[in-house]
This record gives C-alpha cells, structure tokens and sequence, in this order.
C-alpha cells in the first residue's frame, strides 16, 4: 500500500500547526506519522511563511522556526517547472498554487476548506476534500 500524497492549503497547515490542540491537530500527527505525504512547493511554502509573520499569531522567530520544523522535514517538496493545463478557474488567484502544486505532484487529494477551492471541485482531477472529509478519506486508505 502506498502513502497517499496530499496538498494542503495554508490555512489547514496554520490550523494544525499553531492550534495544537484544535480540531486540526490530528492533521500534524499524521503527517508526522507517515499516514500521508504533505506536499509543498516554493509558492506554497512562502505563503506558509507569509501566514506566520500575521501580527494576530504573535509569534517570535524562534516559534515560527519551531512551527516549521514540526512541517518541513515531513514534506515532499515538488518543483513546478511547468504550469500544468487545464487547471479551473478559480476566483481568488492566490489559491492557484494548490491546485498547481496537486497537478504537477499527482496528489492524490487537495485538503481545503476554502470556499474558492472548494467551487472548483468538480472541474479538477484531483479530488477536493474538507479536513472532515480527508480524516473519513484517510481512514479507508
């Protein structure tokens, strides 16, 4: 059985990363776990960055290395060398890297409870799963 190998957007990250004992937390011990591979590329990785620096976390350096550290050496990083075709639609621009990322990686799912992402479900290849979604996805991998 293979490792599925899954893109998920900024806000699932942050959620699993700053909230450790939120709804999203199980989502760390996954993919800490090997229970599926996290999928980054440099745009998807700069704005997890850019999230970080967000006044209303308060967070030091020092604690945004630690939040790193607890992601970074778990994903696969993908280089997008080529924008891939076909890709949907989709209402805010800056989602676009998620739906890149997941093409070129072959994902086998998109994690995002963005309403954006989400709109363009039935127009991508790659399935688009809430976090709820993905835990019940994930339990009959």
């Amino acid at each position: 059985m293979t490792v599925p190998r899954v893109v998920l957007d900024t806000n699932c990250l942050v959620s699993a990363l700053i909230f450790s004992r939120g709804r999203f937390a199980w989502l760390r011990e996954a993919w800490q776990g090997k229970r599926f591979v996290a999928l980054a590329s440099h745009d998807t990785v700069s704005e997890l960055l850019r999230v970080l620096h967000y006044p209303k976390f308060k967070l030091s350096h020092e604690e945004r290395e630690t939040l790193l550290a607890e992601f970074l050496p778990y994903a696969e990083t993908v280089k997008i060398r080529t924008l891939p075709d076909a890709l949907p639609d989709i209402r805010d621009p800056d989602d676009i890297i998620f739906l890149v990322l997941a093409a070129v990686a072959k994902a086998d799912a998109l994690v995002s409870g963005d309403g954006d992402i989400q709109a363009v479900k039935s127009q991508f290849h790659v399935p688009i799963l809430t976090v709820a979604e993905f835990a019940d996805w994930l339990q009959g991998q």
